[in-house]
């Protein structure tokens, strides 16, 4: 019995060290990607021990990984203070993927001719679950102006882009989406499910979104969603300035230009209110 059952044990033996090691590749995988993720913009260099401290991993985890991500240049190493930084292959991927999206590509001169209209910041932005992503932006010459940051996030139930893109959902995802609460960026942000619903409401009849200080205080901004050629929200498009220069008046004006130049991205992406039309009707 002995003979017979030690090919058993053996057989376990190889199959529980190939799942350890299956394992402990993922484990790595999965610790390398919090890793890059740690940097921010405000801190975009990190020494071994703040990241060892942020991961809750050994210092020695920590240092194999950013050898290993430094070899294909996802990090970089200051030789000086010994901190990392990410690295160009970052970029590069980046890049890449933003080469590949249709709406990055054909928005960029309608931005660019909206900034110089409006005289204010323009933004492109997409719907990333209850966040609002920056895509690309052409900035005000305005001496004071909106500053944002490509690749930052908004909630979007406050933000005039989101709330463009969010107005085309149904109720019961708002309502998913909202249902750990709706933080309060300023007095001004709604934090009640049953009026954001209804403020989408308004969203969807005058077909732009707005933002009266509920992102940040001293700030309006105008959004308007992108359709792709099946008709549905892919994407958004905003002015952001100062109330002082933005007032209620000149939110009205610029409110058509939004629109406007929301349509022309549409328009290039294969959308026609035609079409779409057809498409409800034998929906």
């Amino acid at each position: 019995m002995e003979q017979i059952s030690k090919p058993g044990i053996q057989e376990k033996l190889t199959r529980a060290a190939k799942a350890s090691k299956s394992s402990s590749r993922l484990s790595s995988v999965a610790n390398s990607i919090r890793l890059l993720k740690a940097f921010t913009d405000d801190e975009y260099e990190l020494g071994v021990s703040s990241l060892a401290k942020r991961l809750g991993l050994a210092k020695s985890t920590v240092h194999r990984l950013a050898s290993t991500l430094i070899k294909d240049d996802m990090l970089e190493q200051d030789k000086e203070t010994g901190k990392y930084r990410l690295g160009l292959a970052l970029f590069e991927l980046g890049a890449r993927v933003r080469r590949k999206m249709n709406v990055f590509n054909e928005a960029q001169l309608v931005l660019k001719d909206l900034a110089e209209k409006t005289e204010e910041t323009a933004h492109l932005t997409v719907l990333d679950h209850a966040s609002v992503l920056f895509l690309y932006k052409f900035e005000s010459r305005q001496a004071i102006r909106m500053k944002s940051v490509l690749g930052a996030r908004v909630p979007a139930h406050c933000s005039a882009d989101g709330k463009a893109m969010l107005a085309y959902l149904s109720n019961d995802t708002i309502e998913s989406m909202a249902v750990d609460g709706l933080a309060a960026m300023t007095p001004k942000t709604m934090t009640d499910v049953a009026q954001l619903i209804a403020d989408l409401a308004q969203v969807r009849a005058r077909g732009y979104a707005l933002d009266d200080e509920e992102t940040e205080i001293g700030l309006r901004a105008i959004a308007a969603p992108i359709r792709d050629h099946n008709g549905e929200v892919v994407a958004a498009i905003s002015i952001a300035g100062p109330i002082q220069r933005m007032t209620k008046k000149v939110v009205l004006s610029h409110a058509p230009k939004v629109v406007a130049a929301a349509e022309a991205i549409s328009a290039r992406l294969g959308y026609s209110p035609r079409h779409a039309m057809r498409l409800q009707r034998f929906a």
